[in-house]
């Protein structure tokens, strides 16, 4: 039986890093990045999230990333387009952008900096389920964005045929069985945080949006596999070796450590745009460190 983009929003997703060469988008790396990724075993790839510094991407960068991924991934792993924002007219433009792309599905961010109500946030996403047939992801990150999306409204939304998914980014591990009795059945939930995507898994996730994927999309994959297989004495045993990275690569606003630890890899510059910036020389030693207890990198 042919598998449908639904049943593969799962496992290791890598949340894409966008490779800087001073201002300006290093296409170049970027299909080699997304090129690595598939082959060290990824699941699937979301450009254009907050780990892609989506909000300082203009229109045209944000479009050309997603047909750019979708491109490369050439039908090998799905591509979950970050559209989300604050304005839901924009959302809606790179939604249908998105969409012509080619994107197997989109990833919608609860508004920030509006603080939203819960009525808010349910016609939001519905105005924007409305105008396309890509499956939704919702993506719910308090720390970022203020707005939390409660139980219950994720619950409304799951109601709405293409609205299939949730990444759950809130830290808080009760609610996952919680949502998984309130949504509609077969609603999937991702973690959005890699030190707890073990445990969200045990309560009936099924994959993690994976910041830490960027640098280490094999042994995320591995986690991700192990816990799919209900072997979860062998994904803990590889999420300890990653503990360290999935903390130390949030010791500063992310992606700055993230994009430090890909220039280790040779993958990308450390570039970022402002007003994030590089990393500390303290936060320098403590993700190098991270990396090597890892097995990434050698001492």
């Amino acid at each position: 039986m042919t598998k449908t983009v639904t049943d593969r929003i799962r496992g290791s997703i890598c949340a894409l890093a966008t490779p800087f060469k001073g201002d300006a988008v290093d296409f170049e790396a970027y299909e080699a990045f997304v090129d690595w990724q598939i082959s060290e075993g990824t699941n699937g790839l979301v450009p254009c999230g907050t780990t892609g510094e989506s909000p300082t991407l203009d229109p045209a960068e944000h479009d050309r990333l997603v047909s750019t991924c979708v491109e490369t991934a050439a039908g090998r792993v799905p591509v979950i387009a970050g559209t989300g924002g604050n304005c839901t007219r924009t959302s809606i433009e790179r939604t249908k952008a998105a969409e012509a792309a080619g994107a197997d599905a989109v990833m919608l961010v609860a508004p920030y900096y509006n603080k939203p109500t819960q009525a808010g946030l349910l016609a939001h996403f519905t105005a924007i389920a409305e105008v396309t047939s890509l499956p939704i992801v919702l993506y719910n990150v308090p720390a970022r964005t203020v707005t939390n999306i409660s139980i219950a409204t994720i619950a409304k939304l799951s109601e709405i045929p293409n609205i299939v998914a949730l990444k759950d980014a809130s830290a808080d591990l009760a609610r996952v069985s919680l949502q998984k009795a309130a949504s509609a059945p077969g609603f999937i939930q991702l973690s959005g945080e890699d030190p707890t995507a073990v445990s969200f898994n045990a309560q009936g996730g099924v994959g993690c949006i994976s910041v830490t994927a960027n640098v280490a999309p094999k042994l995320c994959a591995a986690v991700q596999a192990s816990c799919a297989g209900s072997d979860y004495a062998t994904a803990q045993g590889v999420h300890d070796r990653l503990m360290p990275l999935h903390t130390a690569l949030f010791l500063e606003t992310s992606p700055s450590p993230l994009k430090y630890a890909l220039s280790l890899l040779g993958k990308m510059t450390e570039d970022v745009r402002l007003p994030l910036v590089a990393p500390e020389v303290a936060t320098r030693k403590k993700v190098r460190g991270a990396m090597v207890h890892a097995g990434l990198i050698e001492t």
